[in-house]
């Protein structure tokens, strides 16, 4: 472009430099003046042209060059970004492993930490259970047999306003209060940590529930039981120094009032223990035992005696499943159907004096509600009685099947084989008949046949 221009400028001034155009004179000097200022301008602009067409020449390579260099950074930072987006990758690798790895090792940790607190609540339960038995062994040797014979014989009934066994009596009034009371605090209270022990082993909430209404039923039948025992041997024993001017059954139960806490409680524990072990409708876990509610069961059968003692005393209505809610004995829990009419079970017993309800109980009604499967029955020993008779009415004959008089003699037992027999549980023994059963006997023998000989066939 520039070359071009430049020989376009040439060919237009070079005739005007000539010799001949000199020479002539056409032009004048000061024209050929301002055409040498002219072309120097040229020059200039030329040279200045070239210059700067030199720099933009230095400044183009310049700039390849650095782009050449960018160029290379931007590979070498591709190069980097790979190298990193690998190793951050084997790194995501690596922390997803150990993260694996650690929530592994935290499970193992709550694992063993839950097994920890388990032993650790069994210590201190234990830890308690221990103290509480070194009280009450001191407590029973101190109390030892010859000690309560001693103290009956030694006691002396003191004149009273009342008698004890009056309904207005100050201690049953007194005892019966605080008993109410303490009822309320078992089921608000230790109910409610026997069922958060319970759920540490098992999920299942209503069976929980009905192992805590279970503990308060066998320990008021276990503590009845015992305290009949007792008040028996009380009896006796009082009856042989027992002189009045009070009756007997008076200075029995002012005895029992003056010493409530003379029982063997640790016995009685066990046999609520054995009593829910043997229940078919309660389930527990094989790793645990109804030892863990032992506080419970301990209070349970504590309040159970204590009421059993009073002169008027205090008893939980009899309750099974699928029986219909009564309103005045329970309330419903809030998770019952309260349009079910049958309870589906009980979560606690109702408190009562005879036919009196003093503290309603707690129970579950659900629609549907069975009774499941029955109580495993207890064995209980045939009487000697029983079995003769039943034997004695299986070889029995029917009129009908004693139709002719020699089937009749031939079958028909003998008198003397029952009058004969001992009912003792040692067994079944012959002892001689009387003479006058003899006599009695054979006419009814004669009566018998007779009888058969004047039937028609």
């Amino acid at each position: 472009m520039y070359g071009s221009s430049r020989s376009a400028i040439k060919s237009r001034l070079i005739p005007y430099l000539g010799t001949s155009y000199f020479g002539t004179g056409s032009v004048t000097a000061d024209a050929s003046l301002a055409v040498l200022a002219k072309e120097r301008e040229l020059r200039e602009v030329q040279d200045m042209y070239e210059d700067s067409l030199v720099t933009l020449e230095d400044e183009l390579s310049l700039i390849r060059r650095e782009n050449s260099d960018l160029r290379d950074e931007l590979l070498d930072t591709k190069d980097e970004l790979s190298s990193s987006i690998r190793v951050s990758s084997n790194d995501r690798l690596l922390d997803e492993a150990e993260i694996r790895d650690l929530r592994a090792k935290y499970n193992a940790a709550q694992d063993e930490l839950i097994r920890l607190r388990t032993r650790c609540a069994l210590g201190d339960n234990q830890d308690l259970t221990i103290r509480r038995l070194k009280s009450e062994l001191n407590i029973l040797r101190g109390a030892t047999y010859s000690d309560l014979t001693d103290s009956l014989k030694s006691y002396r009934y003191l004149a009273r306003a009342s008698s004890p066994l009056s309904t207005n009596d100050v201690t049953q009034r007194v005892r019966q209060e605080s008993l109410i009371n303490r009822y309320n605090d078992l089921f608000s209270i230790d109910r409610l940590s026997a069922m958060d022990t319970l759920s540490r082993y098992q999920s299942d909430y209503e069976m929980n529930q009905r192992i805590c209404n279970a503990v308060v039923q066998e320990a008021f039948v276990a503590a009845k039981l015992a305290f009949r025992e007792h008040k028996m041997k009380v009896r006796s024993n009082l009856a042989i120094t027992h002189v009045g001017p009070e009756t007997l059954e008076e200075a029995v139960q002012d005895y029992i009032n003056r010493n409530t806490d003379l029982y063997d409680l640790p016995g009685v524990v066990s046999d609520v223990i054995r009593a829910l072990n043997r229940s078919v409708k309660l389930y527990i876990p094989p790793e645990a035992s109804y030892s863990l509610i032992q506080p419970y069961i301990r209070e349970a059968t504590k309040f159970a005696w204590e009421c059993s003692a009073l002169a008027h005393p205090l008893d939980v209505a009899l309750a099974t499943d699928a029986e219909l809610f009564d309103d005045h004995k329970y309330r419903r829990s809030y998770d019952s159907e309260y349009s079910a009419p049958l309870v589906n079970h009980h979560i606690f017993p109702c408190l009562m004096q005879g036919i009196r309800v003093l503290v309603k109980g707690e129970a579950c009604t659900r629609r549907g509600a069975s009774l499941g499967s029955p109580r495993r029955p207890r064995s209980r020993s045939s009487s000697p009685v029983r079995f003769a008779l039943a034997r004695s009415r299986s070889r029995s004959l029917s009129p009908l099947r004693s139709l002719s008089p020699s089937r009749a003699r031939s079958r028909s037992p003998s008198p003397r084989r029952f009058t004969g027999r001992s009912t003792s549980p040692i067994g079944l023994m012959r002892l001689p008949t009387p003479k006058s059963e003899r006599n009695s006997s054979v006419a009814g023998s004669d009566r018998t046949g007779s009888t058969l000989r004047g039937m028609k066939y």
